[in-house]
């Protein structure tokens, strides 16, 4: 049994932030045609941005949710510079935004088989129902991140709050799994 390189892959970083003041979402709207803003169907507006590219749905308390970043920086990249282009086009914003990191969303691949199954006997916190979903459901405590893991050698780890967290959580998956013998690596010739 082979130890292979886990190949880890930052998807997605939902960030949040508050103004901590009221926003006139009618004014951003003006300012800003290519905005999404439906307020009979949805309390917020949508703020897309090119570069990095991520959404950002913005409430009229201040509170900030954005999605699409591939990494913390370009997450808190993304939310200053809607707040700089907000101010730009003369929305007053009086504060700083106050940023935090929600969950960062990965996917994992190695180049092995995982054995399900005894998995799901040998691991604690591990939820498998076949019936119900192809893989494995496991809850790491430290750090505190789920992962769901397929037979394939395919994993999407959720809910860390810092990118070192999500490659130190692989890195100790994969111990876990190679320690148990519930990985099975092909033969390399």
């Amino acid at each position: 049994m082979k130890k292979s390189e886990a190949l880890t892959r930052i998807e997605n970083i939902v960030a949040t932030a508050s103004l901590n003041q009221a926003i006139d979402l009618s004014s951003i709207a003006r300012a800003f045609p290519q905005i999404e803003y439906r307020p009979g169907l949805f309390p917020g507006l949508v703020f897309r941005l090119k570069k990095p590219k991520t959404t950002t749905l913005i409430f009229r308390t201040g509170r900030m949710v954005c999605t699409g970043a591939k990494s913390e920086k370009d997450s808190k990249r993304a939310l200053n510079k809607v707040v700089e282009e907000l101010r730009n086009h003369g929305i007053p914003i009086y504060n700083i935004p106050s940023i935090k990191i929600q969950n960062i969303v990965a996917s994992v691949i190695l180049e092995g088989t995982v054995d399900l199954e005894n998995a799901a006997s040998i691991l604690k916190r591990v939820m498998y129902e076949p019936e119900q979903f192809p893989g494995a459901i496991y809850r790491m405590e430290d750090p505190n991140v789920v992962f769901l893991i397929f037979s394939t050698g395919k994993f999407v780890c959720v809910g860390a709050k810092r990118e070192g967290d999500v490659y130190e959580a692989v890195k100790k998956l994969q111990g876990i799994l190679e320690e148990n013998k519930l990985i099975f690596y092909p033969e390399r010739g």
